[in-house]
């Protein structure tokens, strides 16, 4: 039997409330009883500024290190990506774009896209609204796909968050839990059938 698929899974908030912390919650919990070695991570554990080049120059902070390390050791990965003036937050673009730069100092980091080549990513989205932040997986895609990423097909977008889940964070409506299963499955399946 092979061993199970190591699976990331993050949200593109801090916010406390966060529909999408909420729902990254649930997917790893779901994706664990699925069988994945899941690591669910909160980007605000992470002291990470603004992108700068001038400050990247004087060196790559240490928990941007950890991070593209992280990302690095997960074949598989799922994004809840919240949607801000239609498109994803400005959190996840500068992790991207943090973890995605060289780091000419260090042999081992130079090549930008290391930790983001061949990794099969999932999304998934909530908001408010009936749409359910279907926009920002329209604009994160494009940015997953340009650095290197495999992006499946099948998405989730949760709309009318507010209503979605119970007092413990659980999705309420079996459909739903079906539509963040289907994400999770396909996401394994890839994985498993990329993997080296």
């Amino acid at each position: 039997m092979s061993a199970p698929s190591k699976l990331l899974v993050f949200a593109g908030s801090t916010r406390q409330a966060s529909f999408n912390r909420k729902l990254a919650h649930v997917a790893a919990q779901m994706a664990s009883a699925s069988g994945a070695q899941v690591t669910h991570i909160e980007l605000s554990d992470f002291d990470i500024p603004m992108y700068n080049a001038d400050l990247e120059a004087q060196g790559t902070p240490a928990d941007v290190m950890k991070l593209k390390q992280l990302m690095f050791e997960h074949p598989a990965w799922i994004i809840c990506s919240p949607e801000y003036n239609g498109s994803y937050t400005a959190l996840l673009k500068n992790t991207i774009d943090w973890v995605s730069s060289p780091v000419k100092s260090d042999p081992a980091w130079q090549e930008g896209f290391k930790s983001f080549t061949g990794k099969v990513v999932g999304m998934l989205s909530a908001s408010p609204g009936a749409l359910g932040g279907l926009r920002s997986q329209s604009h994160l895609a494009p940015l997953l796909l340009n650095a290197q990423c495999w992006v499946a097909p099948k998405a989730f977008a949760l709309g009318r968050a507010g209503e979605a889940f119970d007092a413990q964070g659980q999705l309420l409506s079996e459909a739903h839990r079906k539509s963040v299963q289907a994400v999770i499955d396909q996401v394994l399946f890839a994985a498993g059938r990329l993997a080296p």
